[in-house]
């Protein structure tokens, strides 16, 4: 059984300056790099690096040949990494993500990224939808505030809504160090 790792939209836009910044980008994306550097020790040719390039330019960042879309410098791509150019929340959704991960025997997922309540929840449900067994490492995703209907749900209210509504059913949610220490 092979394990891949799945880094999801580390791209500048989500950080300082950026056209959709996060709360606390800097903390996840940190770890997302110590995740990384154990696969890159222990897993070479099993590293996604998805990087979501706007279909549309109303949406306002992750625009074509931006500097806001570029994949962040502390999770950039090496030359023998695979790299998944995405339009929509979904990893998986018209992309070669799921043909790759097959290619290489893949039966285990770790997934890594931002946004928590967006293409992070996406693409943990895709994974297990299409049979691969999960892991999500929390602490290196992230995610922003949202509001509905007046009523504002702080950033890190929504991160453990939707991590605990994807630990158990959909995935194995653990912490950075946990993974670090148990692998």
């Amino acid at each position: 059984m092979s394990t891949a790792l799945i880094i999801v939209d580390i791209q500048n836009d989500y950080f300082a300056n950026g056209n959709m910044e996060l709360v606390n980008p800097d903390k996840a994306a940190a770890n997302a790099a110590k995740v990384l550097e154990w696969f890159r020790k222990n897993n070479k040719e099993n590293i996604f690096h998805v990087q979501h390039i706007a279909g549309d330019p109303s949406l306002g960042f992750f625009l074509p040949d931006t500097e806001g879309a570029e994949i962040l410098e502390t999770v950039q791509p090496l030359e023998n990494e695979n790299i998944i150019v995405k339009h929509f929340p979904n990893s998986y959704l018209k992309t070669d993500l799921e043909s790759k991960l097959r290619e290489n025997g893949v039966t285990k997922v770790v997934v890594v990224g931002m946004m928590t309540h967006m293409c992070i929840d996406a693409t943990v449900r895709a994974s297990v939808d299409l049979g691969f067994e999960t892991t999500l490492i929390e602490d290196a995703c992230a995610t922003r505030e949202l509001s509905y209907q007046n009523q504002v749900v702080p950033a890190k209210q929504v991160h453990y809504a939707f991590v605990g509504a994807l630990n158990g059913m959909y995935a194995t949610v653990t912490s950075t160090e946990d993974f670090l220490q148990q692998n």
